[in-house]
């Protein structure tokens, strides 16, 4: 990842820390109004929606809300509710996500589904989801509100993408990130551009910033999907191999089952239309020997790259530097 103005060095060694430590102030802000925001006087509610929230979760997306407007110098407080907004969406996904999915773990924690059941997860789920909208009304833009509506309507249409592509080996690669920025970039993608539209910025600086967002999420899905086949459950903090067990044809699966032979791409192929967990180690070893994993996370990587270049030309400051080494983390991070 090739920088050439002055500010590379700056990008090559900030942290997560360092980045976590900058907005520090912002995002205990954002916590409290999520807090405050999640009480209902339903206990239910209130237990399950809390207990997804504090599950650990990297705040990525607030995240990116924060620092982009920060890179436009945003002095009001819309940048913190929007923030918690994203959150909410991304939390309310996940809660969906896991019933569908039939997931027992995330974050290194039992799902809420596992712990209160399918109906309760669904519908804290779209509580969490109504909440946002409320909260969305309070900001009072119609701009904020068209992008927000579009980006949960892509969303859902993304989780549909990947319900269909499910069990079906004939999954292209095109039909596989369509899904990615679907189902998870779309949500970084208005994380990032929100913060140049509550800071009145140029049409061209939003859809630097939205180019930024999409790039981002999608490079950080692609890793999260190596990860399915190459770390331990502690690192990653769900059950390694979900993805095969629920026949979700991901890239590296797909990569190896392109370039293995008959036998292995055969293997491969029965698992995605069966799914199952049977044949997990033949398969892991055949997408190492095909180098499914390096290739993965060159395409990451370039979508990493994608997303640098997208801030080329806006304000230079730490805010800027730090997104840059988002940038570099959603590749680089080991969990």
């Amino acid at each position: 990842m090739k920088q050439n103005d002055a500010t590379a060095e700056k990008h090559e060694i900030m942290t997560i820390e360092h980045i976590r430590a900058l907005i520090e102030t912002d995002m205990a802000q954002v916590n409290t109004l999520i807090e405050k925001s999640l009480y209902s006087e339903v206990g239910l509610i209130d237990q399950l929606g809390h207990y997804i929230i504090n599950s650990g979760g990297k705040r990525l997306r607030p995240a990116v809300v924060l620092l982009s407007s920060r890179v436009f110098s945003y002095k009001g407080d819309q940048n913190i509710n929007l923030a918690a907004i994203i959150e909410f969406i991304h939390t309310a996904t996940l809660l969906h996500d896991d019933v569908v999915d039939a997931s027992l773990l995330r974050r290194g924690h039992a799902t809420a589904n596992q712990r209160w059941g399918n109906e309760a997860s669904v519908l804290v789920g779209d509580f969490v989801y109504s909440r946002a909208f409320q909260m969305m009304v309070n900001i009072d833009s119609m701009r904020v509100m068209k992008i927000l509506s579009e980006t949960t309507n892509t969303i859902a249409e993304g989780e549909v993408q990947q319900l269909i592509n499910r069990h079906d080996p004939e999954t292209t690669k095109e039909s596989y990130l369509d899904v990615i920025r679907n189902k998870t970039a779309k949500l970084f993608e208005a994380a990032a551009q929100l913060g140049a539209v509550i800071s009145d910025r140029s049409d061209q600086e939003e859809q630097a910033m939205a180019a930024y967002g999409r790039h981002l999420g999608t490079a950080f899905q692609l890793i999260d999907d190596v990860f399915d086949y190459n770390s331990s459950p502690d690192e990653m903090g769900k059950n390694i191999g979900d993805d095969l067990a629920e026949g979700k044809p991901t890239l590296p699966l797909l990569y190896a089952m392109w370039h293995g032979d008959k036998k292995d791409a055969d293997i491969i192929r029965d698992a995605i239309e069966n799914g199952g967990l049977e044949q997990i180690d033949q398969i892991k070893e055949t997408i190492n020997s095909t180098g499914a994993i390096p290739y993965t996370a060159k395409i990451a990587t370039e979508e990493a790259e994608l997303a640098m270049n997208a801030l080329k030309g806006l304000p230079q400051s730490e805010y800027l530097d730090a997104l840059y080494a988002l940038a570099r983390f959603s590749v680089e991070r080991q969990y």
